[in-house]
């Protein structure tokens, strides 16, 4: 028994470079289990049991597999590339996203192994790439990162740290922070290069160095990232804040009309009633309850009830565009916008080609009316944007409208009903169902969950 223990000790304590990446196997499991747990808790990843499951799963055989048959260190760029292609089309989040997901476990992880192993070799006075190569370092190695890392992760989870605030950057942030990204992995992999290669060659304290430039640009990396989501937070809650005052002037208008006008107003009723005219009382009084309805839409259009800053900038935004053309939006909000089962970026996209189709639509007609309602289905599980519109092409195929490059309009792109689709295509929890009579042109949009 003590020779067998004696042998597993030796095997274990010299260098082997083949029981080292085959001790290895397991623990990229355990890896793949925490970087998801550190990226799905950063940025508000709203993932399925399933998913996670799969995820851990492709992502451990393909960097398994990448690390068998591909040399090290090419090995990491493929690896870094599956781990990208996997979050992208498990989690069906944006390049960003993926990006973001991608490059934080994998700096933290690299970072946190080469500096531990930096220390460890050095302490101990060993060479790094036969110390490497040495199972025993490896399994204390790894251990000790994991631990590290499963740490940091209960932290950002406890300091509730988020990038979910990224998706409301305009395009041209975006692009410039994939860039920037793309440069965090190229040199991600081109330290653990330097390292894996020169550092027995180099004095330790260039390879410290080295390590302290890395995390410097990591955190400078980072910091900047945090900062420009609060910039165009803040940015967006300043559009939000003149499309409520604008909002607030006009009502702050019509009630003090109404105020003005309000003897007069039952001065008139009195003249129908003293006549008993009650049919034109019932005309006057409808007239009278327009404008009464124009106040109520500008009260409920407002952030405490439309409650998510993106979807009441669209929706603000629309509903001035539509009343500069004379158009009447009826809106009723009855369900928390905050709760809903989709991405907002997405719904906010589909609430604003659907407005402004049924803008579109309405601008050519006599009676200009559009009512717009978000409510719940309780019973059948699932949460309704509902848009109805006067139209004029009483004609219109109600599947035609759907096809890439069609419209009903000389110079129009078309593409607003297929984007649409395309959003739909993706997501198997949504449905758009299009109707028309002879009065209302009607898309209920349906989210279930």
């Amino acid at each position: 028994m003590m020779e067998i223990l004696e042998m597993i000790w030796n095997s274990l304590n010299t260098v082997n470079p083949e029981l080292t990446n085959l001790i290895g196997i397991p623990s990229v499991f355990l890896e793949i289990f925490i970087s998801m747990l550190i990226f799905t808790t950063l940025l508000d990843v709203n993932a399925t049991k399933k998913q996670k499951i799969l995820y851990v799963i492709i992502a451990s055989v393909c960097s398994i597999i990448s690390r068998l048959i591909i040399p090290n260190p090419y090995n990491t760029f493929i690896n870094l590339i599956m781990v990208f292609l996997s979050i992208l089309l498990i989690f069906k989040i944006n390049i960003l996203q993926s990006f973001i997901c991608l490059l934080f476990p994998s700096i933290m992880a690299a970072l946190i192994e080469t500096i531990l192993a930096q220390l460890y070799f050095h302490i101990f006075n060993q060479d790094y790439i036969a110390g490497v190569n040495i199972p025993i370092n490896r399994i204390v190695i790894t251990s000790i990162v994991y631990f590290i890392m499963f740490l940091l992760y209960l932290l950002i989870k406890c300091l509730k740290l988020s990038f979910s605030k990224v998706e409301i950057l305009n395009r041209k942030k975006k692009i410039l922070l994939i860039i920037n990204t793309m440069f965090g992995l190229i040199l991600i992999g081109t330290q653990i290069y330097v390292t894996y290669f020169y550092s027995s060659v180099l004095p330790f304290y260039i390879v410290l160095l080295n390590l302290i430039s890395l995390i410097t640009y990591i955190i400078i990396s980072l910091y900047t990232i945090l900062n420009i989501s609060k910039l165009e937070i803040t940015s967006t809650n300043l559009e939000e804040a003149q499309l409520y005052n604008k909002t607030l002037e006009i009502l702050q208008d019509n009630t003090r009309a109404f105020r003005h006008d309000f003897s007069n107003i039952i001065q008139g009723m009195a003249g129908y009633i003293d006549n008993n005219d009650i049919e034109g009382l019932r005309k006057y009084y409808s007239q009278l309850l327009e404008d009464i309805q124009e106040t109520n839409n500008l009260t409920t259009l407002s952030p405490k009830v439309v409650n998510n800053p993106a979807i009441y900038n669209v929706l603000a935004t629309k509903y001035h565009k539509a009343d500069s053309l004379g158009i009447k939006i009826h809106l009723e909000a009855f369900l928390d916008l905050n709760e809903l089962h989709m991405k907002i970026y997405e719904f906010t996209r589909v609430l604003g080609i659907l407005m402004d189709n049924a803008i579109e639509a309405t601008s050519e007609c006599e009676n200009k009316v559009i009512n717009v309602t978000f409510r719940k289905d309780s019973r059948k599980h699932m949460q309704l944007l509902i848009i109805e519109n006067t139209y004029k092409d009483k004609n219109i195929d109600t599947e035609k409208i759907f096809e890439k490059g069609y419209s009903t309009k000389e110079g129009n792109t078309g593409l607003g009903l297929w984007e649409i689709r395309q959003i739909l295509k993706k997501n198997n929890n949504l449905n758009l169902y299009t109707t028309k009579n002879s009065e209302y042109f009607t898309q209920q949009f349906e989210i279930y969950y």
